[in-house]
């Protein structure tokens, strides 16, 4: 999970045979900062991939207050003009980010406790760099 600016904010870690659905309550629960209140006008928004699109992630969305934002199965992206620059979604940078550091490309531990440290490690390359802080 990122912010809207693509530092890595939460994270789980599961087998590579789990659904991404089956992980989304986990990943939620990971962010180690408290989430601020939903207020009038600032709405918080989550944005999933077509992977998402189901009924009862809906559903987890709208009881914790998200405005959900999830591109329905089927549906075909609108081609983009000519001069104008490709949609990413912002969290694809964050797993280039991530995929650089060549020991979290192929898990070589075992105990899922060393390799959430490997990656909390990068985590916090990342928003460093991002801030500036690294350069």
């Amino acid at each position: 999970m990122t912010d809207a600016r693509g530092v890595p904010i939460g994270i789980a870690v599961a087998g590579a045979n789990a659904h991404d659905i089956t992980l989304l309550r986990a990943t939620l629960r990971s962010v180690p900062v408290r989430r601020p209140k939903v207020l009038g006008r600032r709405k918080q928004h989550l944005c999933l991939d077509k992977g998402y699109c189901a009924e009862s992630t809906e559903a987890f969305a709208r009881r914790l207050r998200y405005i959900l934002h999830i591109p329905r199965k089927g549906e075909v992206q609108a081609k983009r003009r000519a001069g104008q620059r490709a949609r990413r979604w912002v969290v694809e940078g964050s797993h280039s980010w991530t995929n650089r550091a060549r020991r979290l490309l192929i898990r070589w531990e075992k105990k899922v406790g060393n390799y959430l440290a490997f990656i909390h490690l990068q985590f916090a390359y990342i928003a460093l760099k991002h801030a500036g802080v690294l350069g």
